[in-house]
């Protein structure tokens, strides 16, 4: 027994532009789904469809022998409701990913079998099982060697539905201990692939251009040379995310440019030194951002800067002081996130402790909606000073002042920065920004 595979993504419905015949994720494209299809084992001859919902339509009329869904914190509830759909119309269904990961038990009530970890060697044992008539209720994947693994199956995702088709991996889990971080709830570790393996895939890439989506790529200083050497002869474009910590080496900035690096992701967080201590990541410091970018800057490499508001020492001062600081110091395409307590986290811990969340209905946990109440304004001023940020930054005079006609890659950066202007406009007509009411949860 084999039959119809749906490996299946609930919408995350953020940062992505809809319009009414076509939809793209402004992000790479994401690797469960492909990985996992290239995972399944050949000889059992299953038919395979792979639907990431944030870019494509959900078969919902469409039957299906096994159904694998992968949920993150912000799309557990939407998960949960696909979940119970597909298995009302006779499909075994399996969950896993992260949040699951973190509340097994609670993905239990909507699946046959749920999986935590890694999938490596979980989700192959999984698919044996299943054409065995042998399913079991949960299977741990843990934190294995990611060594030897297959090449995700590309062909399976959706032409066109990102902005970076083209995504690798080379780290796995991560070394710091950041109090909102759901992968150090997860407590996935830190994993390395063999460099050979990783420069193989990209050698192998389609077209000129890709990405890496490894938490923080660099975090390993002698792995991280050796990627760049291996990566420098094939000549390619590519971006990535790391650390602050790991940005203030400027021989790693000349190594990362040599290899081919034009595009960094950096989770600077808040403007103010007493946030960033809150949230154990005293290695960022607002004093040392502007040699970091003018660095980077200078080895043609653009930058997406990561903030939060909502931070236990955030005054209503912090939107005005944060979109001053991202102008003047030239970022090139900001983002914003609101502080979220996921699941099995400090953040959590210490929020749930001091009766500050408004709710547990997972659907609010974006990182674009409050789910909290702020220790020193209220949820609707949090609310508005974050929408007032998206609009003052992506104003066309905020653009035209951080972006220079005369910096590497400014049609790179322009059209990055005109895609979160559209994502702007969807903010300002969602009319729900809080959950219901203090019972308004999942359960």
């Amino acid at each position: 027994m084999s039959g119809k595979l749906l490996i299946l993504l609930p919408d995350g419905k953020i940062h992505k532009v809809s319009l009414p015949f076509f939809t793209m994720s402004f992000r790479e494209a994401p690797l469960t789904g492909t990985m996992l299809a290239a995972l399944t084992p050949s000889d059992l001859g299953f038919d395979i469809r792979l639907c990431d919902a944030s870019v494509s339509k959900i078969p919902y009329d469409e039957k299906f022998d096994l159904v694998a869904i992968s949920i993150i914190t912000g799309t557990a509830v939407e998960g949960y409701r696909l979940a119970d759909h597909y298995r009302s119309r006779g499909a075994k269904v399996v969950i896993g990913g992260v949040h699951a990961t973190l509340l097994p038990d609670e993905a239990a009530a909507h699946a046959d079998s749920v999986m935590t970890g890694f999938g490596e060697i979980a989700w192959p044992q999984m698919c044996r099982d299943f054409c065995a008539g042998a399913l079991k209720p949960r299977y741990d994947g843990g934190s294995p060697d990611i060594a030897g693994l297959p090449w995700p199956r590309r062909d399976l995702q959706k032409r066109f539905g990102y902005a970076m088709p083209n995504t690798v991996f080379a780290t796995r889990g991560c070394r710091n201990n950041c109090d909102f971080c759901a992968v150090v709830g997860a407590k996935f570790g830190w994993h390395v692939r063999p460099v050979p393996e990783v420069a193989a895939e990209v050698a192998a890439l389609r077209g000129s251009r890709f990405a890496f989506n490894d938490v923080s790529l660099c975090e390993d200083k002698e792995y991280a040379f050796e990627l760049c050497r291996a990566l420098k002869p094939l000549k390619k474009k590519w971006g990535g995310l790391m650390t602050l910590k790991a940005a203030s080496d400027e021989s790693m900035l000349d190594a990362l440019a040599e290899a081919g690096c034009c595009f960094m992701l950096l989770g600077f967080e808040s403007a103010h030194r007493s946030s960033l201590l809150g949230i154990q990541k005293a290695f960022n410091t607002p004093d040392a951002y502007q040699r970091i970018i003018s660095n980077m800057h200078a080895r043609g490499m653009i930058i997406q800067g990561c903030f939060i508001f909502g931070l236990d020492d955030d005054t209503t001062d912090v939107f005005d002081d944060t979109v001053k600081m991202i102008d003047e110091l030239e970022i090139d395409i900001p983002r914003y996130a609101l502080y979220t307590p996921f699941p099995s986290t400090a953040c959590h811990a210490r929020v749930e402790g001091q009766d500050r969340l408004l709710g547990y209905n997972w659907s609010w946990f974006d990182t674009q909606h409050v789910v909290i109440r702020p220790k020193n304004m209220t949820p609707e001023e949090l609310d508005a000073g974050f929408i007032h940020a998206w609009q003052e930054t992506y104003s066309m005079r905020s653009i035209f002042r951080r972006l220079s006609p005369r910096r590497h890659q400014f049609p790179v950066a322009l059209v990055g920065n005109l895609a979160y202007r559209l994502y702007r406009r969807e903010l300002r007509h969602d009319t729900r920004r809080f959950p219901l009411s203090p019972e308004d949860v999942l359960r």
